[in-house]
């Protein structure tokens, strides 16, 4: 089979990954082989490729938004970034499986979704319907998931403002999940594109500044730890910041008063919960978002990343196999 492994990570431009041949996986006990069909290509793998992520193994395989058929069977699954839990620590107990401390990872610790197969524990892949296009459902198991998480993480309000810094392919489902919801939504972005595309969806101001009114809520997709200041101060008082994304630059010192003061409240998002995973796809099926893909061959995952890296992909990229 075709599969790209992270061979030296580094900048885009130095040729990290590799498209080698491999043997199809088999799979171990209380495994699933999967077949893929589609698979979305997601921030957290360019930090991977470009070491922003340490890596946790040699020439690993990429993507944890797959859409395939198992082997021997017709079932549909998606396959996303949480692999496994250990279950029995005190964060499982509690239904916090998304902070375990020997939760595995899909394309991190484990060879995921940039290749023909991958094999996946059965209990950690969500059953998908047959009708939808696979390049449609593929960002949902990541974009829509993780969005789904910082939207709850930034408590926002019935009918509140909302800040959503960085619209790509999470922001933008994350944005029609909360305008459904009634939501006022302000996006902040450098890319043109994006902007565009906020507006188009609902958004009630698009800029590459300050947003118009002060805000309930926002959520920080952006890697840039740099925008964390500016966002906590478009904050209304009592608002909250959620930072939803696995790898961010530094964040520049704080001032009290203009950042937090007014009980302001800055949070992370980590991972998510299986929970979080059904809930989403759900709501996502019952009620199917716009999805705003750009589809590129599995052989093209490299070029897929670069464009992630230069900010050129509207919407959510997605590996389609042939």
């Amino acid at each position: 089979m075709r599969a790209w492994v992270v061979d030296r990570p580094g900048p885009m431009a130095s040729g990290p990954l590799e498209l080698v041949e491999r043997e199809v996986p088999r799979p171990g006990p209380g495994e699933v082989l999967v077949r893929v069909e589609a698979c979305g290509v997601c921030r957290t793998d360019l930090h991977l490729a470009e070491g922003d992520l340490a890596p946790r193994r040699p020439r690993t395989t990429p993507g944890h938004q797959a859409v395939g058929r198992v082997v021997g069977t017709d079932q549909r699954v998606g396959v996303a970034w949480l692999r496994s839990t250990c279950g029995t620590c005190r964060y499982c107990v509690r239904g916090m499986e998304n902070l375990c401390p020997r939760s595995a990872y899909t394309g991190w610790d484990a060879d995921g979704g940039f290749a023909d197969y991958l094999v996946a524990p059965s209990a950690y892949v969500y059953p998908l319907p047959g009708e939808p296009p696979a390049e449609w459902l593929a960002p949902l198991l990541c974009a829509g998931i993780i969005g789904y998480r910082a939207l709850a993480r930034a408590d926002l309000p019935q009918g509140g403002r909302l800040g959503i810094y960085g619209f790509g392919a999470s922001a933008h489902l994350t944005a029609q999940a909360a305008i459904a919801q009634g939501a006022t939504v302000h996006a902040v972005s450098r890319s043109p594109a994006a902007l565009e595309l906020a507006l188009e969806l609902g958004a009630a101001s698009a800029t590459d500044d300050r947003p118009p009114e002060p805000l309930d809520s926002a959520i920080l997709f952006a890697p840039v730890g740099t925008l964390v200041p500016p966002a906590l101060e478009a904050l209304d008082r009592g608002g909250t910041l959620a930072v939803a994304g696995i790898h961010l630059t530094d964040v520049p010192p704080l001032n009290y008063e203009r950042h937090l003061f007014e009980e302001r409240t800055l949070r992370s998002v980590t991972a998510n919960t299986r929970a979080d995973g059904r809930a989403y796809l759900e709501l996502a099926l019952a009620h199917r978002p716009r999805v705003t893909t750009t589809p590129y061959p599995l052989e093209e995952a490299a070029r897929a990343l670069t464009d992630l890296a230069n900010d050129q992909v509207n919407g959510a990229a997605v590996l389609v196999m042939n």
